[in-house]
């Protein structure tokens, strides 16, 4: 009986020490590439003068830089990879496939579309949070009435996000077209994905909503981790799907708009992190907190590339992202021609 229950415990314990080695590894690689954004760069900071900073001691230009432009762009692109992260983990449980995100299924895109309207048609332009959240939430209403007749899980519904991310891309343009040349331009910056205007105010915002929305995602994680498995399932267990569903799908457009307000559409961090993390972790089913660590992980390596590759000059981190994720496609065709 003895050796029977030590068999039945080495599973369990050898992914325990996965999901140790892993995090550990990907905890890594987000500390060293924020002591790289903290102390390289057009202004050199050695360890020392960045801890200095941060207690208050250092002098004023080294403060200004360490604690006013790049605490503040570490912290968001942390924030906003995790935020990123959580969301596509929720639509690829609920879809059951990997290939469904909100920023395939034009989440990001509505998310955009509305913040733009605010920056560009309205005077004086609100906060382009309120946007975002509203384009976001237009998106679910849309999406939903597709699935509603298709099914979420139909791949009918992740062509209609295309086509529907394909028509906001128009209408992004046109707006571009009908505003003042100087708020074109900085427009025209945000949607590429860019964090080099990020502020404290802006990781105040990030803070705030996903720990509301966090809170939301620990309250039914019962009923989502049901919904992994069909929908029958999740019935007879007492989870009333619809309602579940809805919830989560909100929760993931607010999670996007979040994070698209502050740094604009920032594609295939969603799309790639929970998958990442999946086959990393070797659970049976998409991982949040795993997706959320490594979607903050891709985001602020992503970003240190974007500020350092080819400096002084900074590109949009947007750009870095959509060059890896184009290569995780491929990555995906490869493996299914297998």
């Amino acid at each position: 009986m003895s050796t029977s229950l030590s068999t039945r415990g080495r599973p369990r314990s050898s992914r325990r020490r996965r999901t140790v080695v892993v995090t550990a590894i990907t905890l890594a690689i987000a500390v060293l590439a924020v002591f790289i954004g903290l102390t390289t760069g057009s202004f050199h900071a050695s360890l020392g003068e960045v801890a200095s900073a941060f207690t208050g001691g250092a002098d004023g230009r080294t403060t200004v830089i360490v604690m006013g432009m790049r605490v503040p762009r570490l912290a968001a692109a942390l924030l906003i990879g995790a935020a990123l992260g959580m969301a596509g983990a929720v639509f690829q449980t609920l879809a059951r496939n990997p290939l469904a995100s909100p920023d395939i299924v034009g989440f990001s895109a509505g998310s955009a579309t509305g913040a733009l309207i605010g920056l560009t048609l309205i005077s004086p332009p609100p906060s382009p949070a309120v946007g975002a959240w509203t384009g976001g939430l237009l998106m679910v209403v849309v999406v939903m009435a597709i699935a509603r007749s298709a099914g979420i899980s139909r791949e009918r519904t992740i062509l209609a996000g295309i086509a529907l991310t394909t028509l906001l891309a128009a209408v992004n343009d046109y707006l571009l077209t009908r505003a003042p040349l100087d708020v074109a331009r900085n427009a025209a910056q945000w949607l590429h994905g860019s964090l080099s205007a990020t502020s404290a105010n802006d990781v105040t915002l990030l803070l705030a909503s996903l720990g509301v929305l966090g809170f939301v995602l620990i309250a039914v994680h019962r009923d989502y981790r049901a919904l992994e498995l069909d929908d029958d399932t999740a019935r007879s267990l007492g989870v009333r799907t619809g309602r579940v569903r809805m919830l989560l799908v909100i929760v993931a457009a607010l999670l996007t708009g979040t994070a698209t307000a502050v740094a604009g559409p920032i594609g295939f961090i969603a799309l790639a992190a929970p998958q990442l993390a999946h086959r990393a972790l070797g659970t049976s089913g998409i991982p949040i907190v795993g997706s959320a660590l490594t979607g903050a992980t891709v985001l602020v390596v992503a970003d240190v590339i974007a500020q350092r590759a080819l400096s002084p000059l900074q590109i949009p981190v947007g750009l870095v992202t959509a060059a890896v994720g184009g290569a995780y496609l491929f990555w995906i065709v490869a493996r299914s021609r297998r």
